[in-house]
C-alpha cells in the first residue's frame, strides 16, 4: 500500500508473528472494554478519516478499527472470515457472482441499523467520487451490485476475481452510514460513523481518540482496553522513539528508525528489568529496485542482468538494515502462496563479478557502466538513501559500474517516475491483502503502476487465469512462471522483506495477535496491565 502506486509505501514500521488461529471471542458484547486506556505513537500520519479516501496505512489503521466490512482477515491467518456478514460466497455456477448475508442486528455506533443499502451505498460512493488518493481503484471490478432485501447484497463481476473476498476484507470494504455521508463527494469534518469494535471521539492534526463500541456485532473478542489514543508524531522517529522509551506512549507503531529498534532491541535483551521491549514478528512488506526498460542503460538486459549478479542483499540487511529486514529473493515475499527464490536460483546469493561480466559482453557493453540510483527519503526514510549507498558501493567495487545516488521530495519523485525521468529507481509495497495476486497486478498487470515501460505476453496469460481460479493454492504452479519470467527479464531487482515491529511498555500485552501479514492492527487484542 499505498495511495494507488505501490512506492508510495511508508517506512517499516510494527509487529509479532502470530500462530495461526482464527480469529474467535464474544460476539455482540455489551461491555464497553476493560483494562487501561492504551495510548499508542506512530510516525505515519493518517491522511483521510473517509474510507473512500484514504489509501495509506494510517488511514487503513482507523478504517479497521471503526469500520466493518462484509470480510476481515482473522488474527495470524491469511483467508478472510465473514466479519459484518454472517456468510459471503461466489455462484455454484457463476464466478462473477458473489453474494453477502448480513448479521442479524448490526448497528452503527449512532444507533442507526446498517442494512444492505448502507452496504450498496459504500461500494458504489468510493467508485462514483473515485479519489484520486483512495481505494476505488480496488473496486474496479464490480459491474453492479443488487439487495433484493436488507440482508443481502449480490456483487456481479465484470471478470471472474477469486481474490474479490480479501479486497472487500481490507480497508476498501468500509461500510459507512448512507445518511451520514454525502453520496458523490468527501466527509471533511473529521468525524467517522462506523459499525466497527471502536468509535472514534475525536481526530485532529496531533491525535486521535477511540473508544469501544458496545454494539459491535462481530468476530472481534471483548476488547482488553478501554479505549486508544493514537498520537501522531509526522515522520519524527527521533521523537517517536524518546516518547516510548520515556513512558510517554505504550506503544510505538509503524516507523521508528531501524538503528533506533536494533539499539533498542539490544539493550531490552540484556536486561531482565527493561522497561521497554520490542516485539517482533513477520511481514509482507517489501521493497524492490525497478529499471526503465525505456532508459538508455538501463533498459539494456545485460545491465540488469549484472546488476542482479552483483547486489549482495546479506551485506545490505546487515549494514544498512541493523538486520530488521529478510533478503527477498522474488517479487513475492515468503509467507504468501506460491513464494519461490526465482532470484536465488538465477542469480545466488553472493556477488558474481564473472557473471555480472558476461552479462554485460552479452549486450556488447564495453567499459564502466554509469548509472544513477534514486530515492525519497520523504517517504522511505533516512535508510532507504543508505542501502541505495551501499548498493552503488557494491557495483563500483566490481570495477564494471559507475553509479552514484540521487533523491528527490516526494511530489518531484511522482513527476520523475511519471514522465521516465529516472533510469533506476527505488519502490516498496504494504500489501492491501495478503494474496500472491496482490504482489503481481500492480506491478505486472495492464496499465500497471511503475511506470517502467515493462510487459511480458506470457505474464498477461497468467494474471486472468489466476485471478479465476477459486483454490489459491492451484495457483502456485502459475505464480511461479511469473516469478521465473520476472527473474529472467529482471524489470525489477527485489531487495528485502521487511519484519514487522513494534515497541512496547513491559506492562502491554497482546501485540502477537495484532500484528501479521494482513496488516491490519487490532485495537481490540491489546493489553495494558494485568
Amino acid at each position: 500500500m499505498r495511495k494507488r502506486d505501490p512506492w508510495l509505501a511508508a517506512p517499516l514500521g510494527a509487529g509479532l508473528a502470530a500462530a495461526l488461529l482464527t480469529g474467535c471471542g464474544a460476539e455482540g458484547s455489551d461491555s464497553a472494554g476493560g483494562g487501561d486506556r492504551v495510548v499508542m505513537g506512530m510516525s505515519d500520519d493518517v491522511q483521510a478519516t473517509d474510507p473512500a479516501s484514504g489509501y495509506d496505512p494510517g488511514s487503513w489503521l482507523l478504517f479497521n478499527n471503526v469500520f466493518q466490512s462484509l470480510m476481515s482477515f482473522p488474527k495470524g491467518g491469511s483467508s478472510p472470515q465473514p466479519e459484518a456478514a454472517e456468510k459471503c460466497g461466489f455462484g455454484s455456477n457463476d464466478s462473477t457472482v458473489y453474494t453477502c448475508t448480513l448479521r442479524d442486528g448490526l448497528k452503527f455506533s449512532n444507533g442507526n441499523p446498517l442494512t444492505s443499502k448502507d452496504v450498496k451505498f459504500s461500494f458504489e460512493r468510493t467508485l462514483r467520487i473515485n479519489d484520486e488518493n483512495g481505494p476505488a481503484v480496488m473496486l474496479a471490478g464490480i459491474k453492479s451490485i443488487e439487495t433484493p432485501d436488507e440482508k443481502t447484497v449480490t456483487f456481479k463481476l465484470r471478470t471472474p476475481d477469486a481474490t474479490f473476498p480479501q479486497k472487500i476484507a481490507s480497508g476498501a470494504g468500509s461500510i459507512v452510514d448512507h445518511t451520514e455521508y454525502a453520496a458523490d463527494k468527501l466527509r471533511t469534518d473529521n468525524k467517522a460513523v462506523g459499525s466497527g469494535p471502536y468509535k472514534l471521539d475525536s481526530f485532529d492534526e496531533d491525535e486521535a481518540t477511540f473508544s469501544v463500541n458496545g454494539d459491535y456485532q462481530g468476530p472481534a473478542g471483548e476488547a482488553q482496553n478501554s479505549g486508544v489514543t493514537l498520537k501522531f508524531f509526522h515522520g519524527k522517529q527521533a521523537e517517536l522513539k524518546s516518547a516510548v522509551t520515556d513512558g510517554d506512549v505504550d506503544v510505538a507503531y509503524r516507523g521508528l528508525a531501524m538503528k533506533d529498534l536494533a539499539e533498542i532491541q539490544n539493550a531490552s535483551a540484556g536486561s531482565s528489568s527493561s522497561e521497554v521491549k520490542v516485539v517482533e514478528g513477520n511481514g509482507a512488506e517489501v521493497q524492490h529496485l525497478v529499471f526503465n526498460l525505456k532508459h538508455p542503460v538501463a533498459g539494456k538486459l545485460g545491465v540488469r542482468q549484472a546488476i542482479a549478479h552483483l547486489v549482495d542483499r546479506g551485506s545490505l540487511v546487515r549494514d544498512a538494515y541493523n538486520r530488521t529486514v529478510e533478503p527477498l529473493y522474488s517479487i513475492v515475499p515468503a509467507g504468501i502462496t506460491g513464494h519461490n527464490t526465482a532470484f536465488y536460483d538465477k542469480y545466488g546469493d553472493q556477488p558474481n563479478r564473472e557473471k555480472a561480466k558476461a552479462a554485460l559482453d552479452s549486450a556488447g557493453i564495453n567499459g564502466k557502466v554509469k548509472l544513477t540510483l534514486w530515492g525519497t527519503p520523504t517517504r522511505y526514510g533516512p535508510g532507504a538513501l543508505t542501502g541505495l549507498k551501499l548498493i552503488a558501493k557494491q557495483l563500483n567495487s566490481s570495477g564494471l559500474f559507475e553509479v552514484d545516488v540521487r533523491s528527490a521530495d516526494l511530489e518531484a519523485y511522482a513527476k520523475g517516475m511519471e514522465k521516465g525521468t529516472y533510469g533506476v529507481y527505488l519502490v516498496g509495497w504494504v500489501p492491501d491483502y495478503p494474496d500472491p495476486d496482490n504482489f503481481v497486478l500492480p506491478f505486472f498487470g495492464k496499465e500497471n503502476v511503475l511506470k517502467n515501460h515493462f510487459s511480458s505476453a506470457a505474464i498477461d496469460r497468467l494474471i486472468p487465469a489466476t485471478a479465476a481460479q477459486p483454490s489459491r493454492t492451484a495457483t502456485i504452479t502459475d505464480f511461479e512462471k511469473i516469478q521465473n519470467v520476472v527473474a529472467e527479464q529482471v524489470p525489477m531487482l527485489p531487495l528485502w522483506q521487511g519484519k514487522q515491529y513494534a515497541v512496547a511498555s513491559s506492562e502491554v500485552n497482546g501485540l502477537q495477535w495484532t500484528l501479521d501479514a494482513s496488516t491490519v492492527f487490532r485495537f481490540w487484542e491489546v493489553k495494558k496491565g494485568s
